[in-house]
Parts: C-alpha cells; sequence; structure tokens
C-alpha cells in the first residue's frame, strides 16, 4: 500500500489547482513508510484524494503527482499512454520530423524531458522519481517510435536540489551522436552528446520562421548565435550578408560546418566573440545593420537574481538598438522564466528609451507548440520572443 501524505490546511496550494509539484512546506505529516523515489498518495487536510506521485524529501518539490486517478498503477502501460497523448497532441499542431516530444509537467510527466532529431531521441531526468522508469521509456521509444537510438543528457544542474549526480550515456546500443535535422529548409548538424542542454533549442522553431521576411537582401547580425540556428534562417531568406558571434569556440566551429552544410559560407560567417564587449564596440563605432537578433542564454534561472538580469537584458538591448539602421528590425527574447512578460517589456522600452530610438512592435510570439503553456504550471511558460522595426 502507497504512503499517504496529507498537505496542510492553507489557501493557494498549487496542487489543489491542477500544478503537479507539492512543496515540503505544504506537508502536514504521512501516513506509512517510504523510500525516496517511491510513488506515493497525495492528500488534503480533510482526506480528499489530490493524486499519486514519486516523492523526494531531499527536494523542496517533494512530490511530483503523475496522475489524479486513484486506480491509475504507474507502470509501462502508464508511461505507453502519456507518451502516445504527447504524440498525437504534436502530430496535430507541429511538424515532428525534430520537436520536443515531452515537456515536462506540461506533458503530466514531471522531471521528464524527450527531444526527438528525426529517429534519435534524448531524454533528460530532472527528478529523482523518473530515474527507475528510464529504461522503460526508453524501450517504448524503440518498440512504438521507432527510435534507432535513445541517448540520455541528464547533466543539469537542477539534478543538485535533488541530490542527483549528473548522468549522461546511450539508453540503447550506441550510436554516431552528431545527427543531421533539417528544419524550415534548413539543414544542421546537431551534437547530442556535447552540445548545450540536449543539442539544439528546438523551441524557436517558429520564430526562427518569422524572421525571413525581414532578412531577404539584408545585413544581418546574429548575437548568441549557439548553432547559428538564427543566422542559417537569415541565409537561407535571401540576406545579403549574415554575421553569427558567441563566446564559445565550439559553438563557432560547429556553426561554420552547419553554414558549410548549407551552401551558405559565402553570405554566413561567424566569429568567436564576448557579446557585450563587442557590442559595445561596434556601437561606439557606428556600425550598423539592417536587422539584429538577439537570443541570449536565461540570464536569471532564480527569483533573487532577477535585478542583475534585467541589468544584462538592458544592456544588449541597448548596444543592440543602436546597431539597428533607421527603419530596420531587432530581433529580442528572453528564455527566462522569472523575466516575466511584463519586466521583459519594460526592460526593452528602458534600453530603447536611452537608446533615443523608437520600437514599432511587428510580432510577438511564444515558445513552439511543442512545448505547450499549461496555464495550471506557470514555470510551463518561459520564452518571450518580438520583433521590433527601430525608427
Amino acid at each position: 500500500m502507497a504512503c499517504k501524505f496529507y498537505l496542510t490546511k492553507r489557501k493557494n496550494i498549487l496542487a489543489e489547482n491542477g500544478h503537479s509539484w507539492i512543496f515540503s512546506n505544504e506537508i502536514e505529516g504521512y501516513d506509512g513508510e517510504y523510500k525516496n523515489g517511491d510513488i506515493v498518495e497525495a492528500y488534503t487536510y480533510d482526506d480528499r484524494f489530490l493524486g499519486k506521485g514519486y516523492i523526494n524529501d531531499k527536494s523542496q518539490i517533494t512530490i511530483r503527482i503523475l496522475t489524479r486517478d486513484i486506480e491509475e498503477e504507474i507502470n509501462k502501460d502508464f508511461f505507453k499512454k502519456r507518451l502516445k497523448n504527447a504524440w498525437d497532441y504534436r502530430k496535430k499542431v507541429i511538424d515532428t520530423s525534430s520537436c520536443r516530444f515531452v515537456f515536462g509537467e506540461a506533458d503530466f510527466l514531471p522531471g521528464l524531458t524527450i527531444d526527438k532529431f528525426e529517429d534519435y531521441y534524448v531524454i533528460q531526468s530532472s527528478a529523482l522519481g523518473i530515474e527507475k522508469y528510464k529504461s522503460i521509456i526508453a524501450d517504448i521509444l524503440v518498440e512504438e517510435y521507432k527510435a534507432k537510438g535513445v541517448y540520455e543528457r541528464s547533466d543539469a544542474k537542477v539534478r543538485e536540489k535533488e541530490g542527483l549526480e549528473s548522468i549522461t550515456g546511450f539508453l540503447t546500443e550506441p550510436f554516431d551522436t552528431m545527427i543531421e535535422i533539417i528544419e524550415n529548409g534548413v539543414k544542421y548538424y546537431v551534437d547530442i552528446a556535447e552540445g548545450q542542454k540536449t543539442g539544439f533549442f528546438l523551441d524557436q522553431k517558429g520564430n526562427r520562421k518569422a524572421i525571413h521576411k525581414i532578412c531577404k537582401d539584408a545585413e544581418v547580425l546574429d548575437v548568441f548565435t549557439h548553432t547559428g540556428s538564427f543566422a542559417l534562417n537569415a541565409g537561407v531568406a535571401g540576406a545579403k550578408s549574415v554575421t553569427g558571434i558567441d563566446i564559445s569556440q565550439i559553438a563557432i566551429d560547429l556553426c561554420r560546418k552547419n553554414s558549410e552544410l548549407n551552401g551558405l559560407s559565402d553570405v554566413v560567417k561567424f566569429q568567436c566573440e564576448n557579446a557585450f564587449d563587442i557590442l559595445k564596440k561596434w556601437s561606439d563605432e557606428g556600425k550598423t545593420y539592417d536587422v539584429v537578433i538577439l537570443d541570449p542564454p536565461a540570464f536569471t534561472k532564480a527569483k533573487d537574481t532577477i535585478k542583475n538580469a534585467s541589468r544584462g537584458y538592458k544592456e544588449i538591448n541597448l548596444r543592440g538598438i543602436k546597431l539597428v539602421r533607421e527603419n530596420g528590425f531587432l530581433v529580442t527574447c528572453s528564455c527566462s522564466h522569472f523575466m516575466n512578460p511584463e519586466l521583459f517589456k519594460q526592460t526593452i522600452a528602458a534600453a530603447a528609451k536611452d537608446a533615443g530610438r523608437m520600437l514599432r512592435q511587428v510580432e510577438f510570439r511564444t515558445q513552439g507548440a511543442d512545448h505547450p503553456i499549461l496555464w495550471t504550471s506557470d514555470e510551463s511558460y518561459y520564452l518571450k520572443f518580438y520583433i521590433f522595426q527601430v525608427i
């Protein structure tokens, strides 16, 4: 029999409103025995069943709910059903050749991320409870979704909060981890073993397509280029010239291979630079572009660093705006959940004011539909993406 946990009597407990997380300070007590990673049952203070999920008392997020059905068993059939639901949804809303297959809480599998790159899959676990199910999930991907290979990239820092070490490696027979994919007509080499996160940021697929219309015949600067994805989309869209910059020489080397793969080496070029330093230098020199793209990493992953992050976002947007020619375009985004939409909007507005320029909004977008925003899970909304004309 599963151990039963009882919540405190208080308002605004997220799990009572559909969220999958139960925090340590929301638990009044428990009845039974458990080991961390076990499936336990959660109840309200007045004995109403809330759900079943895995427990880890070393984590501030103590219980992560998997199901609200008291009769549902957490076994291979359960994961088959969850993966089928996730896949059926994505087949309707997005090109699934390469996509995020499972987006954690938003697909009712908290702590689990699965990215699909053509016929290869990357699993990332960020919670203790998912650890014992990884081999089952890999088997399902092979049996039901014809995976040619499954690789694990459970190396995110957030695992430390769960008392977990980093784990990477094959969950199937070994294979070449440099995968070639196509997105928006652009070819990429994706390094799923050594690249950032799972090797490629799939959440910007639609946003990369959205810049095509403003990049034709343009001189384009792509800052924080990573795998060169925005730069290459600009090149495919018919840009006159594209410069991509990134602080990582490893990233730049892969960008150049991707440029060559698309026959764009003469148009799309890359430099290893510190973005903050080079943007200041070039704006001081009066250098300008028709389109400037700013796609930085998350400057904050916690509430207590938002102030410093805001300064960072303001600085790069100020420099970026100064580099845009009159009536040119600024593409700017934030992938930090804690940089909420209103704060990001205020930060961009302050940067434009200090730059002495006006912004005319062309488009606002968010993450792709394969990274769905679940309204009972605020953390699932993180990406803000703007296209502005700079006047």
